[in-house]
């Protein structure tokens, strides 16, 4: 794809509310040609509805904006046409064979020379070997490779994948990340929403979402960068040092922003360096732990961002 292509989704002020709950505020995202976009943040932060927004299935409240150069509120029909879709849940039919689920959703697109495209899919997604076997008896790893066989059939411009590594295992999703590449490298733009910071490490560019707002939107190094986030490591010498309590008193500093526990070790941080250099001063002086100014990582970010977003739910009564 070239680098003067237009942008694959452009929209602007996009806004979406079930009643009286706002799940997406104003969204305002483009997302390149040719790229692989990973969509972040917790669950209920708007994901799931902003891609199905994108790709025709709701209508937005309000707000405007193209995918794939048709309009996102009259043309959704269109766009339906030349988008694949994997959703978070397994949707083939369990007593079809594979070969048979490929050919149903071949029938649905009225793909023409069906026969051939779903052998190029199986083919491509390395299933041809069990082409026969039922979907239901198929591990997590191989319906996922089942759900982007269909989901690329009717050969779109665009894929859409909501958190589609859910359950699978780690092989399975690094295999699964190669064929996604891939098909970037042929052209396809990609938006994948995930909890995976490896994964979201693997894109080309990440969006930050919470609650129905925009927070964070670049590459990796540049979104850790725009925190402006410090880190140190605390890790207790031999079974002296308490964790738990350590990260209790920590957690009692307004300068502290973040304390989260990785295995043994405790990583702090906070926004403003020298605030977060004068609240570890004494505690650095405890012979019970070693403390190390270390870069800061994705995932410290995301439990950042996470930490300073408001839950637009809370405080409903819960059904």
């Amino acid at each position: 794809m070239s680098e003067g292509s237009p942008p694959t989704i452009i929209v602007e002020g996009l806004t979406k509310s079930f009643g009286r709950r706002v799940v997406v505020d104003h969204l305002t995202l483009s997302v390149p040609a040719g790229r692989i976009m990973g969509f972040l943040g917790p669950n209920g932060s708007g994901k799931t509805t902003t891609i199905r927004m994108l790709c025709g299935l709701l209508t937005p409240d309000s707000g405007h904006g193209t995918c794939l150069g048709l309009d996102i509120q009259t043309q959704a029909h269109a766009i339906k046409r030349q988008v694949g879709y994997m959703t978070q849940r397994f949707s083939f039919y369990d007593d079809l064979s594979i070969v048979e689920n490929l050919d149903f959703v071949a029938r649905v697109y009225g793909l023409a020379d069906r026969k051939r495209q779903v052998a190029e899919a199986l083919d491509r997604l390395g299933l041809a070997d069990r082409r026969k076997q039922l979907a239901g008896e198929l591990s997590g790893g191989w319906k996922q490779r089942l759900a982007l066989a269909a989901c690329i059939l009717h050969q779109p411009r665009l894929l859409l994948l909501d958190e589609p590594t859910a359950g699978v295992d780690p092989q399975a999703r690094r295999e699964f990340w190669e064929q996604i590449h891939q098909l970037a490298a042929d052209g396809l733009t990609v938006l994948v929403s995930t909890h995976y910071m490896d994964e979201a490490e693997r894109c080309h560019e990440i969006a930050y979402i919470a609650y129905g707002h925009l927070l964070a939107r670049g590459t990796v190094p540049e979104v850790i960068a725009a925190t402006g986030l410090s880190t140190f490591t605390a890790r207790p010498v031999g079974t002296a040092g308490r964790i738990g309590d350590l990260a209790r008193r920590l957690g009692e500093r307004s300068e502290i922003q973040l304390v989260a526990p990785f295995g043994a070790a405790l990583h702090v941080g906070g926004s403003d360096r020298a605030a977060l250099l004068a609240a570890l001063t004494p505690f650095m002086a405890d012979p019970d732990f070693i403390w190390q100014e270390d870069a800061p990582t994705l995932e410290d970010v995301f439990i950042h961002l996470m930490a300073n977003s408001r839950d637009n739910f809370a405080g409903e009564a819960k059904n």
